[in-house]
């Protein structure tokens, strides 16, 4: 997959969201509005360019987001341009992360899914969210359980599966198993579906996705958080 691609694609989607009403709450962002997003996207792509350029995962700042609509709406557009000229070098290039690897790769692949799911909450906020790239929606799925996950884990947010959830994406056959032994139930449902549930924006048992064995059990395993 062609990270850079996808990413500018939903960079500029995102942009283009920031001609709506700055205003309107994001559902599952706690008490953000879209320009509080906003401030989020940008302050995080000019983070990730620092820790591109100069090694370290500090200064992340939210403050420098205009509140102004047409303001805010440059600012963020040069915020994703800086982010993806810092990005458009071998991706073997060594850089800060949070979590493995610590290249520039990395950051191509966790911006590209950080930007698909916020385009997706800021169209949602608007009423008119559009459907995700197939393949990077289970990617996204993918980045669940091979970092975010994990990670959550580690730092002690979520509690170590004790039993196995295999989950499958119907538009493409990919799947996935999270936790340890057989699977002891199956969810099934487009990439999008997945991904969304994971990330909290539907409910673990939403009527978008097909559960199939122990559900109450499954349901545990994939309560998490999962995710930050």
């Amino acid at each position: 997959m062609d990270y850079l691609v996808e990413l500018r694609r939903e960079l500029d989607a995102f942009g283009a969201a920031l001609d709506g009403d700055v205003s309107a709450p994001v559902e599952h962002c706690g008490d953000w509005r879209l320009v509080d997003l906003a401030a989020h996207m940008g302050a995080g792509n000019l983070w990730v360019v620092t820790a591109v350029r100069e090694g370290h995962g500090r200064g992340y700042d939210e403050g420098a987001a205009p509140r102004d609509r047409a303001a805010l709406k440059d600012w963020y557009a040069g915020t994703a341009d800086a982010l993806v000229e810092a990005l458009s070098v071998d991706p073997s290039t060594g850089a800060w992360t949070f979590s493995p690897p610590r290249t520039v790769g990395f950051w191509r692949r966790r911006r590209a899914q950080e930007t698909l799911m916020h385009r997706w909450d800021a169209e949602h906020a608007l009423g008119a969210a559009t459907p995700m790239d197939p393949a990077l929606a289970a990617d996204g799925v993918a980045e669940v359980f091979d970092t975010m996950a994990p990670r959550m884990v580690a730092k002690g947010g979520a509690a170590r599966p004790g039993q196995a959830v295999r989950l499958t994406a119907t538009d493409s056959g990919r799947h996935w198993t999270y936790g340890p032994g057989e699977p002891v139930a199956e969810v099934s449902g487009t990439a999008e579906d997945l991904l969304l549930m994971l990330w909290g924006r539907t409910p673990r048992d939403t009527g978008s996705v097909t559960w199939a064995g122990d559900r109450t059990a499954g349901l545990e395993v994939l309560a998490g958080p999962l995710v930050p």
